[in-house]
């Protein structure tokens, strides 16, 4: 009889005080004979289980391997299967170089995959080293915005446009004296939302601030636009057509400054444009023929129009008919802000585009003739009949265009003239 047979003895593996038995059994084949395997007891996990191998040597291997780790006190590790054991291997090989233990750096993984939410350690650190996320420059916002104007002005970029980006950036500096790169989608959506403007407004204000980060991105200052991900205001329908009353005009006029009443004034009675009065030069109004001519250099639509001066208009004019140069002289920046300060003292919101608005609603009024006040406006029939027709009645377009520095009682008591 064969030594490996059911009736031996198993054989014992020794290590210190610890004990391993492997067992040979004999087996039935599918062509009717038998073969031997070697069962190898272990006890690691606190249950016998046995291990078969085909192999004594293989057998004898496991064995060994067990009895060295129960008799080292880890009984975890001898519990190991031998690919698990090669694992390990090589997990401790691999983190060698780094000085890493094995813990750690299972430690570490595990907390990772659990922020990033999925196996992407890899990916975030190329990013991270792609974008050199530990050598950002410290940008505070206003450095950049100031950096920003000068880059343009540098570049011939229209006067209009940089004191346009200067209004608006100055205004986004003004809430987040920060650094440039700590600011998120969520901050600059929650900025957006705080300002309460009109969708074309606030559109315009949507796409300054975007300016300033893809100029910050290109110098490495952020890593993406976060104006990108925030909602994007809807303009296609157009913007509710918004109204002053008399009264509110009559109040705005009433407490304007001397630099700032000729616009005021161009704008509700002649039906101006805010862009188109700043462009606006005294030679462009003559009192005497009673037409403001905007030629197409200075209209929106690149179209000439000659527009007629109400006799109201005129004589909120006619203290400044020797007056040469632009209507407004200062800064467009300035120009938002003296809109502010003005409705300000009036007690009276600023409404965006309502002077125009206003002008149109009443002229329509006034003329019945969609044509006339769309060539007056620089306008189509087809937006004045859609969008101002039935506003307002004839008789409070009446009242709109009786507005003088002396009211009429039916208007309201002036607080003041021009200051």
């Amino acid at each position: 009889m064969s030594r490996h047979t059911r009736k031996q003895k198993p054989e014992t593996v020794t290590v210190g005080n610890v004990r391993v038995k492997i067992y040979a059994r004999q087996r039935p084949t599918l062509n009717g004979g038998n073969r031997t395997v070697f069962e190898v007891s272990d006890y690691t996990s606190g249950i016998r289980r046995l291990r078969g191998f085909t192999e004594h040597t293989d057998a004898r291997k496991e064995a060994e391997r067990i009895a060295r780790q129960l008799s080292s006190g880890n009984a975890t590790a001898a519990n190991m299967l031998s690919s698990e054991t090669a694992s390990y291997g090589r997990a401790i090989e691999l983190l060698r170089p780094t000085g890493v233990s094995l813990e750690l750096a299972a430690g570490t993984f595990a907390k990772c995959f659990e922020t990033l939410g999925g196996d992407r350690l890899l990916e975030a650190a190329r990013f991270y080293r792609r974008h050199n996320a530990d050598k950002l420059p410290q940008k505070i916002v206003r450095e950049v915005v100031e950096e920003l104007l000068t880059v343009k002005s540098s570049r011939r970029a229209s006067g209009r446009y940089v004191e346009d980006l200067k209004s608006r950036l100055s205004r986004f500096a003004d809430s987040f004296a920060v650094q440039i790169e700590n600011i998120t989608t969520g901050d600059v959506q929650g900025w957006l939302d705080r300002l309460k403007l009109a969708p074309r407004t606030l559109l315009n204000f949507r796409r300054a601030v975007s300016t300033l980060f893809e100029f910050s991105r290109a110098r490495g200052y952020v890593f993406e636009n976060p104006v990108i991900a925030t909602e994007r205001p809807n303009t296609r329908n157009g913007e509710a057509v918004t109204i002053y009353a008399p009264a509110e005009l009559a109040k705005l006029l009433g407490v304007a400054s001397a630099d700032f009443l000729p616009v005021i004034v161009l704008c509700a009675f002649c039906g101006l444009r805010s862009a188109e009065a700043e462009r606006l030069d005294w030679r462009d109004v003559d009192l005497k023929s009673g037409f403001v001519t905007i030629s197409a250099q200075k209209a929106k639509t690149r179209s000439r129009r000659l527009v007629p001066i109400p006799a109201n208009a005129k004589t909120w004019l006619a203290t400044y008919s020797q007056k040469s140069g632009p209507i407004w002289p200062k800064s467009h920046c300035l120009f938002y802000e003296r809109q502010r300060e003005t409705a300000r003292a009036a007690g009276v919101e600023w409404k965006a585009n309502a002077l125009r608005h206003s002008f149109i609603s009443y002229r329509l009024a006034e003329t019945q003739d969609v044509a006339q006040v769309a060539l007056e406006a620089g306008n189509s029939p087809q937006i004045i009949f859609a969008n101002y027709r039935e506003l307002v009645r004839p008789d409070t377009a009446k009242a709109w265009f009786a507005i003088g520095p002396d009211a009429p009682a039916n208007v309201l008591a002036m607080t003041g003239g021009a200051k």
